[in-house]
């Protein structure tokens, strides 16, 4: 007569080994309490909040990790039945590799937390953080496909008939991989383009970009496209291999610093010195200016008019185009006001002039 303790059919499992998986099941939950009970206390001790994320990262998958090993130890003892050894054999596997996985994601999301915790995009300097936050993005979303179609290809392994199929399908792979590689050629592209994007570094989080004629910021960088936040809060969404293979300006490649221009039309007897003495003077009141550049140029000279460039220095693309608009303003209020003179007049010779009559005739 069989052990109804040792030998487990199909038909159910006996009232002593189900107690004996219960207590296993119980002594994991105590052990992995008691152990994050301690480790929470002594994260909230540090100075650091790196602790505390990992220890909240890794809580949840450990703890079902302890209750599978657990079970695992319930069962070693006892003798199952065809079925349910089958089941358990398949199923445990596939469980396993799902945790692995979990935890492996959530590892990851702690790193690129901490990361991204020690690096602050807010502050003005900010280019190494940016620099930081966007290679971490990167490589933390094609960890994360990685990892996905690994625990994926692990849970398929585990089922002898995917092994089966897939071993007789073997012969055909070739057809089948150049079929697939051909299907899947623009999102490989752009994986591939997303990994050299980490390195070479084209873009960042937060630089102002111009793309197709749109000034923005790059607001995120996904696995295979990257979303662009116009001025007008529009986004752009721009595959990562654009980045790549065709021109774009970026504004904030090695420094936020940037030059503007305002541009000034005035009657060509205007006294430009006045003009320039007031633009300076306005520049360097605004608490925008950058204390940099900040001069005034005649760029072009036409018979009613003379155009004035001013040039001037902010610490980032919008303080400068704020500052453009209101120094120009000031300026403009300045002619305006003091200087009607210098504003742009049209002159027209007319037919009485007497030195006109005298040299073309009366009836020119």
């Amino acid at each position: 007569m069989a052990n109804p303790v040792t030998d487990l059919s199909f038909s159910g499992i006996s009232p002593a080994a189900a107690l004996s998986i219960g207590a296993s099941v119980a002594v994991a939950f105590a052990i992995h309490w008691a152990f994050f009970a301690v480790a929470t206390r002594l994260a909230r001790r540090g100075k650091s909040e790196s602790d505390d994320i990992l220890v909240a990262a890794v809580r949840q998958p450990t703890r079902w990790l302890a209750v599978l090993l657990a079970l695992a130890a319930g069962l070693q003892p006892l003798t199952l039945g065809p079925r349910i050894g089958s089941v358990w054999s398949i199923g445990s596997k596939m469980i396993l590799a799902l945790l692995i996985g979990w935890l492996a994601l959530r590892l990851l999301k702690a790193g690129r937390q901490i990361v991204e915790m020690k690096s602050d995009i807010s502050v003005e300097d900010n280019l190494k953080a940016r620099r930081r936050h966007t290679r971490v993005r990167i490589l933390y979303r094609i960890m994360q496909f990685v990892t996905g179609f690994i625990v994926v290809a692990l849970m398929l392994i585990a089922i002898p008939g995917v092994r089966t199929v897939g071993v007789t399908l073997m012969a055909s792979a070739g057809l089948a991989g150049l079929a697939v590689g051909a299907a899947a050629q623009p999102a490989l592209k752009n994986l591939i383009a997303g990994i050299q994007m980490a390195f070479s570094e084209p873009i960042r989080l937060d630089d102002v970009v111009i793309v197709e004629g749109e000034w923005g910021r790059v607001e995120d960088i996904r696995l295979t496209y990257v979303i662009i936040r116009i001025w007008d809060d529009r986004r752009m969404i721009v595959p990562v291999s654009y980045f790549l293979e065709k021109p774009f300006q970026n504004w904030t490649t090695q420094t936020s610093d940037l030059l503007g221009t305002v541009f000034f039309h005035v009657d060509p007897t205007a006294d430009v010195g006045r003009i320039r003495r007031k633009f300076v003077e306005v520049t360097q009141a605004n608490p925008r200016w950058d204390k940099r550049v900040a001069i005034v140029q005649v760029t072009e000279h036409r018979t009613d008019a003379l155009e004035l460039r001013g040039l001037l220095s902010a610490r980032n693309a919008a303080v400068a185009f704020d500052l453009r608009c209101e120094v120009r303003e000031a300026v403009m209020e300045f002619l305006r006001r003091e200087m009607p003179e210098a504003l742009p007049r049209r002159r027209q010779l007319q037919d009485n002039d007497e030195e006109f009559t005298k040299r073309f005739g009366a009836s020119v």
